[in-house]
């Protein structure tokens, strides 16, 4: 790279649900841009974080899990996969170093037929011994990519490595978006997200799959306070009781936590107010998803 030239790009993040894409852009960008948690399929858009050097500029595009779609829902994920792929310059591949199985080696052998510069990043380094990481190096150092590199984005191990990597196959470019900028979402957005994030943290079993979140009011009531009204959508009459909680409990902690992380956010204080409506199987229904912002 010369000095005196800048370098861009576009890097679409991709793998199988729950290796840590999400979790990869947060650590890349230095800002949670996208929401996390240990359930599969969290991400459901495509999110766009913004990561600026001195003379280049990386837009990750973070990508939902790769999956056989079940649902509506599921199928607009796999389409903002295949949406995100489109004209980008360097292709990321994601597998959990720790789990690497059939559909992973799918997805990096599918993937390593592209024409795009890419990288396979083995991601979670921190859950297992030097032996294992030594091993899946040399299992994929003729895989077909441009740079193999092991990663565990919560401890920080590799990150520099990889954007190294990532920053060394960047063509010549513009500066997209102006240093300050991380990422493209509205704040409503992301404030719906962060909802989403707290229930997801605590419910368990089918009801997180069924969840989605309407902002149906933000309105700055002075410089040091926001009134925030939203609404959680499930699909079942059942799953409304276990989201409320006994006399209101559950819901006032995923109201609790959520108001914590957007008072960060907005940096105002915030008077959050959270409603759970059922709308029975929303995630086929267009009309629902639209509402709801997949689209």
């Amino acid at each position: 790279m010369e000095k005196d030239k800048f370098y861009s790009g576009f890097a679409a993040i991709v793998g199988r649900p729950n290796v840590g894409k999400s979790t990869l852009m947060n650590a890349m960008v230095g800002e949670k841009v996208a929401i996390v948690s240990s359930k599969p399929q969290t991400t459901r858009n495509r999110i766009m974080g913004v990561s600026t050097g001195s003379n280049w500029q990386i837009v990750f595009l973070d990508t939902p899990g790769m999956h056989e779609p079940r649902t509506k829902l599921g199928e607009y994920m796999v389409k903002s996969i295949h949406d995100a792929m489109e004209g980008i310059d360097i292709l990321i591949v994601m597998a959990a170093i720790n789990e690497i199985g059939k559909q992973d080696r799918s997805i990096i052998e599918q993937m390593s037929a592209t024409g795009t510069k890419k990288i396979l990043v083995l991601s979670k380094t921190d859950l297992v011994e030097e032996k294992v990481i030594f091993d899946r190096l040399s299992e994929f150092a003729n895989a077909g990519y441009d740079a193999v590199i092991p990663v565990s984005a919560t401890a920080g191990q590799g990150m520099g490595e990889l954007c190294n990597s990532i920053v060394s196959l960047l063509p010549e470019g513009p500066k997209y978006f102006p240093d300050d900028m991380m990422t493209d979402q509205p704040e409503r957005n992301i404030c719906a997200e962060i909802i989403r994030e707290k229930a997801l943290l605590h419910l368990r079993d089918e009801v997180p799959h069924g969840i989605g979140v309407e902002m149906m009011r933000i309105e700055a009531l002075s410089e040091n306070l926001t009134e925030i009204h939203a609404t959680i959508y499930c699909e079942r009459q059942s799953h409304k009781g276990i989201i409320i909680g006994k006399q209101g409990s559950m819901l006032k902690i995923i109201g609790r936590e959520a108001r914590i992380d957007i008072e960060r956010l907005l940096d105002t204080k915030v008077n959050l107010q959270l409603w759970v409506k059922v709308r029975e199987d929303w995630r086929n229904k267009a009309s629902d998803l639209h509402t709801l912002g997949y689209e």
